[in-house]
């Protein structure tokens, strides 16, 4: 009896032990991460400045704003739609970090679905976070869930369906942010925050906007601009200028019958020039094989190099893979080179934001040599 009594001691202590880790790692993904904005932020907020329901919830989430003081055209920038896309979040973090205004405002928000940076995908066996290697010392940052935690939002239903359009979709869907526009008041969870988003669109009077993301090496819209039929000549203009660089980027029009994204339902509501950038992500991809924190940094996957030469996906896939340095670069100098055409398209309201590190630069010396 004793032998047996001392055994279950010891697997309760075991059992102790792991529950005690486990729920460490758990509460870790409700630790916010740290931003340092740059000298240049005029004030920041939170999302419930739109919505005074979100706010106390994990559905808010912090908004910087650089204003310039010289008129001009406003930017809005999200990262962290999808939080299991890193090179959005870090992107827009450089962004806060880095920016300086000299005309117009940029509005920035790294983290726009908060909710999703308290979770990881159920059964994908992902990080829940990633260190970069920065100039001060490592940054940590979380990796999540493309859709929210369903803690905050239950049950998902058997169907989803898109308010206004009816359009159905599966049921998880209901918890993905860029399903869920224009949102409305008294909705969802999820619904709420894009209902704050266009709220905020429509309040600050934003010209111009991007939604920065990532997807599968095997899906045709990597390496993207899309955009709403009104940002067609600006996205093509930018796409040109992109290609003397030799930088490859495909030009996408928003398809009219696919509700709830932002590219189509900010520019159906209200009267920005809408962009959504995606750049090719090889942890999101479904042929991808050890899934862990180096896949995040440095985008090296066997399967996807194999996959390259056969010329069975469109990445080049080098020897450098697709890093999250490369991504977070593709996404700055898109970016960049879309404000530039929009003020050539806008010269009566443009918008100046220097500071941007230049594509080269993030590629040659790592996105942590721009991260404070």
């Amino acid at each position: 009896m004793q032998r047996h009594h001392y055994s279950a001691v010891v697997l309760l202590s075991v059992g102790l032990i792991v529950s005690g880790i486990a729920s460490a790692d758990f509460l870790s993904m409700y630790k916010a991460d740290a931003l340092h904005p740059s000298a240049s932020l005029t004030k920041s907020g939170m999302l419930s400045d739109y919505v005074p329901a979100l706010k106390g919830t994990n559905g808010d989430t912090r908004v910087y704003y650089y204003e310039s003081g010289n008129p001009g055209a406003t930017i809005l920038l999200l990262g962290g739609t999808h939080p299991n896309e890193s090179a959005g979040f870090i992107a827009a973090t450089v962004l806060v970090e880095n920016a300086h205004v000299a005309k117009g405002r940029l509005i920035v928000v790294p983290q726009a679905c908060a909710s999703g940076f308290t979770v990881t995908d159920p059964l994908e066996g992902c990080p829940t976070h990633f260190t970069v290697a920065a100039q001060s010392g490592p940054r940590t940052f979380r990796f999540g869930a493309r859709g929210g935690n369903p803690l905050h939002q239950w049950p998902d239903p058997l169907v989803y369906r898109h308010f206004p359009s009816g359009q159905q979709l599966s049921g998880m869907e209901s918890r993905n942010l860029n399903r869920s526009y224009p949102g409305r008041e008294n909705g969802s969870f999820m619904e709420k925050v894009g209902y704050a988003f266009v709220q905020m669109i429509k309040k600050e009077k934003v010209d111009i906007a991007f939604d920065l993301h990532e997807a599968a090496p095997e899906v045709m819209i990597i390496n993207a601009i899309i955009t709403h039929e009104k940002g067609s000549d600006i996205g093509a203009s930018a796409v040109l200028n992109l290609e003397f660089e030799d930088l490859k980027y495909s030009l996408e029009i928003s398809p009219k019958n696919f509700h709830g994204l932002s590219h189509r339902e900010w520019g159906d509501s209200t009267d920005v020039v809408p962009f959504l950038m995606e750049t090719s992500n090889p942890i999101q991809g479904r042929m991808r094989g050890i899934t862990n924190e180096k896949l995040i940094l440095e985008g090296q996957d066997p399967f996807y190099r194999i996959a390259a030469q056969l010329g069975t996906v469109r990445i080049t896939y080098e020897l450098d893979g697709e890093p999250l340095s490369l991504r977070v670069a593709r996404h700055l100098q898109g970016f960049r080179r879309v404000v530039e055409a929009y003020n050539e398209a806008h010269p009566e309201k443009t918008a100046i934001v220097e500071n941007v590190p230049e594509y080269l630069s993030v590629v040659k010396q790592g996105v942590g040599n721009f991260l404070r």
